[in-house]
């Protein structure tokens, strides 16, 4: 690739950054980022950016705002060295499920963020897996939506299908994830079931009923995110109790918060499949039930196409 490309990564998931620049065949950009002693963040760049492509690779994952904040202070670094084009590569966008006043006197978050990131000076945002599709639309500017699909179908083609696919299941944990899982479905030739539940308070729901038939099939349940696993996991020994023989997950943003893992692993699952828009830490925890695939390939396909100023249409399906 041309050397007026530059690729800049926050503290957020670093080896993501590294997997992407090593699929470009590219060095990561120095960069620092510190803290002074009273918490304040410092950034500095340590290359000339001016007149170049610049592509900045930071998840918005816990903790959210202090990354949040790297990202912001790194772009107006940036704006203010006159790079040409600063293109935020945000792999896991937070705050995307305040995408919508559902209660009065709530802010629409997801908004305000994508407000904060246009005024630091992006010029286009590179996203994957957005909760909400709709937040493309609060951007005025480009925003290039990736799916894990590719990398998630192909795992479970690998691991999962046999022959006819008669023996699978593709599972929605509720009425949102259908149109996700229906995709998922379809490139399969695989039935889909739905799981019907209430959600009772934030982070709390419960399932009440299954359209679709489990009964003798490896039930794959899919996800955009597993947050605290409790949708998750209650779906999973909800499906598990109608007679599936085999309960696994697939979901794009492990951001395992609170005591998911625990809940994982004394669930019905027998695996999770999640990818690295957020880098696991173990913290002692028994992660053997967790599967990792990667999308810096997709991602680094995504960069040396809007830098070479392609298409990159056919990377969204």
């Amino acid at each position: 690739m041309p050397n007026d490309i530059v690729l800049i990564s926050g503290n957020s998931n670093v080896s993501l950054a590294t997997e992407i620049c090593e699929s470009l065949w590219q060095p990561l950009g120095l960069a620092q980022v510190r803290r002074f002693s009273d918490g304040e963040i410092l950034v500095e760049i340590g290359e000339n950016v001016r007149g170049r492509d610049t592509f900045v690779i930071q998840s918005t994952c816990f903790p959210v705002n202090d990354n949040l904040m790297e990202l912001l202070l790194i772009i107006d670094a940036l704006k203010r060295a006159s790079a040409r084009r600063i293109t935020a590569v945000i792999p896991y966008y937070g705050y995307a499920r305040q995408d919508r006043k559902a209660a009065p006197r709530v802010p629409i978050s997801a908004k305000l963020v994508a407000d904060l990131l246009t005024a630091a000076g992006t010029t286009r945002v590179l996203a994957m897996d957005l909760h909400a599709g709709q937040i493309q639309g609060f951007f005025n500017i480009p925003v290039d939506h990736l799916f894990a699909a590719p990398v998630l179908l192909n795992h479970i083609k690998e691991a999962y299908v046999n022959g006819d696919n008669t023996d699978i299941i593709l599972v929605s944990p509720d009425a949102g994830g259908v149109e996700r899982t229906r995709y998922l479905a379809k490139r399969l030739s695989a039935p889909l079931a739905i799981v019907d539940k209430r959600r009772e308070a934030p982070n709390v729901a419960k399932a009440m009923n299954i359209i679709g038939d489990v009964k003798g099939r490896r039930a794959l349940i899919i996800d955009d995110m597993v947050d605290t696993a409790g949708t998750l996991t209650q779906a999973a020994d909800f499906v598990k109790s109608k007679g599936a023989v085999d309960v696994v997950a697939c979901a794009t943003h492990p951001v395992f918060s609170g005591q998911a893992v625990d809940l994982i692993n004394h669930s019905s699952l027998t695996q999770v499949v999640v990818t690295n828009t957020i880098p696991l830490n173990p913290g002692g925890r028994d992660l053997s039930k967790i599967k990792v695939l990667s999308v810096a390939s997709l991602l680094a396909e995504a960069i040396r196409r809007i830098h070479q100023e392609d298409s990159i249409s056919s990377l969204f399906v």
